[in-house]
């Protein structure tokens, strides 16, 4: 009895060690997508269609393989893998709505 007490905290204390070093996302994200040799692999969270599309054209056309994800840390962030390369990067982030993403408080005079 006392083995298996034993056994079931080991397990316990495994599993949040592999949730804290694994299981850590980025606060605010608003949207993610990974690319693997091209083709969309996973995404998660709301994709502007339009920019959902422009990506996939870009990604399959460089093969790339990298994460795109946009973080709402006021203003709207859009982070691209360095595995992207400059050029791709460059063209992703032209492609990225940034209107849609702006907040509508009147601005400062």
């Amino acid at each position: 009895m006392a083995n298996l007490i034993k056994l079931l905290a080991l397990a316990a204390i495994l599993w949040v060690i592999y949730k804290l070093v694994f299981g850590r996302k980025p606060k605010n994200v608003i949207f993610e997508m990974h690319f693997k040799n091209g083709h969309l692999q996973q995404h998660s969270g709301k994709i502007p269609e339009r920019f959902a599309k422009e990506c996939r054209a870009i990604a399959k056309k460089g093969k790339l393989s990298c994460v795109v994800r946009a973080q709402d840390s006021p203003p709207v962030k859009l982070h691209v893998s360095p595995s992207a390369g400059a050029k791709y990067a460059e063209q992703i982030h032209a492609a990225f709505p940034h209107q849609q993403y702006q907040s509508n408080s009147p601005a400062k005079a």
